[in-house]
């Protein structure tokens, strides 16, 4: 049990609070944490309407009747005094409330002076790095650990590099290439927040540049993820469009904080594709999407169209499914692993920050604080998680 910084678990009332429990996803989230929660574990949801809460506590309660006595802690994304109250109150919070650039920080924040540890979805870079600059200090002086992108983004992808250097040899230059194929449709909230981050190409860069005058220089080794140009990949028989998403860093930072991924790392990050017209018109689509997303009407109007908050039935999502294929070399070795699962933008996603929240809350994790990656945060812990709860790690190859 982890009980880091005094924190420990008869001192605080709970042992889990879910924010933004309500929300499409949030409930999912919930509704994952009735089935597979502990015995004994102490947990809360929390939102800014207490009348939403009580519908969900109903809910819940048919998945669980415990779940007839489970709190409700109504507190608003903008109410700082609340957050605080509500990191004070937990060992650890996931938090559903996004776009985080324009919600997130005041819960970051109370959870970096309470030293309580968080788990959000995001998955964009502005809010990342700026949540380093304001936090990162005071976390680490807390005990905090403060952990970004739990879910799709990034999770699958942070641990299946992690689990790939894993089978190739240690303290040699390593190369890994990602590969990412998908049949699912995407939450509102994601498309919100994807929107957003589009929208802000100026704050990000201003952002990661503020970034990179804080953060250590790493000295005596390299880790790396570029942008990688369009090509078939004969290792995968598909079309690979390079993806720009947040993925590509998180793993470039597991990187830099961990020797095991040797002195000179680098990781690709792709989109798999099996024609030509899709990848072909796949950067087409993205950039009449980036254009629309710097006009503030377009994307406006774009966001109406597909609310946060919003999803498919449960019956669209059961036919969803993903896969990441990577194919790593190093040391005379090449191996092609793959991590599988199902819907990513729901199920996936929800049952991923359920149990990052659930590693952080009880499992015996390294003792480290501060803003980390999963994999650096986590690592194994959640890995063997995640395995048992039904999500695909396999070394498919080696050569």
């Amino acid at each position: 049990m982890n009980s880091q910084n005094g924190t420990g678990r008869d001192e605080r009332p709970y042992d889990i609070v879910l924010f933004g429990a309500t929300g499409f996803v949030g409930v999912l989230t919930a509704e994952y944490l009735a089935r597979n929660a502990p015995p004994g574990c102490r947990w809360a949801v929390a939102g800014r309407s207490a009348a939403k809460l009580e519908r969900l506590r109903e809910r819940l309660t048919a998945i669980d009747p415990g779940c007839a006595e489970l709190p409700l802690i109504v507190a608003d994304a903008s109410d700082a005094a609340a957050l605080r109250d509500l990191a004070r109150s937990t060992r650890a919070v996931a938090t559903t409330v996004g776009p985080y650039v324009w919600y997130g920080e005041p819960l970051v924040a109370a959870c970096a002076e309470a030293g309580t540890h968080y788990a959000d979805l995001t998955g964009e870079p502005e809010f990342v790095d700026a949540m380093f600059v304001a936090h990162d200090a005071r976390a680490r002086e807390t005990g905090a650990r403060l952990v970004h992108a739990c879910g799709f983004d990034s999770v699958p992808h942070d641990l299946g590099a992690y689990w790939t250097v894993q089978q190739l040899p240690e303290g040699v230059p390593l190369r890994i290439d990602g590969f990412l194929r998908s049949n699912a449709m995407f939450s509102g909230g994601t498309f919100a927040s994807a929107l957003t981050a589009m929208g802000r190409g100026a704050q990000t860069l201003r952002a990661a540049r503020e970034r990179r005058l804080h953060e250590p220089r790493l000295v005596g080794r390299r880790a790396s993820a570029p942008l990688g140009a369009p090509r078939f990949s004969r290792e995968t028989g598909a079309w690979a469009l390079p993806l720009p998403t947040i993925d590509g860093q998180v793993i470039a930072r597991s990187a830099r904080a961990l020797d095991r991924y040797g002195p000179d790392f680098r990781y690709r990050h792709y989109a798999a594709v099996r024609t030509l017209p899709m990848a072909l018109g796949g950067p087409a689509f993205v950039g009449a999407g980036l254009a629309l997303a710097q006009i503030p009407a377009a994307r406006r109007w774009l966001i109406s169209r597909y609310e946060p908050g919003t999803g498919p039935d449960t019956a669209r999502r059961a036919r969803s499914w993903f896969s990441v294929r990577f194919v790593g070399e190093g040391g005379g070795r090449r191996v092609f692993t793959e991590v599988t699962g199902g819907d990513p933008g729901y199920d996936e996603t929800a049952k991923i920050l359920a149990e990052s929240v659930l590693s952080l809350a009880f499992d015996d994790l390294p003792p480290r604080s501060g803003q980390l990656t999963p994999v650096v945060a986590m690592g194994d812990a959640l890995l063997s998680r995640l395995r048992a709860a039904g999500m695909g790690f396999r070394v498919a190859h080696t050569e």
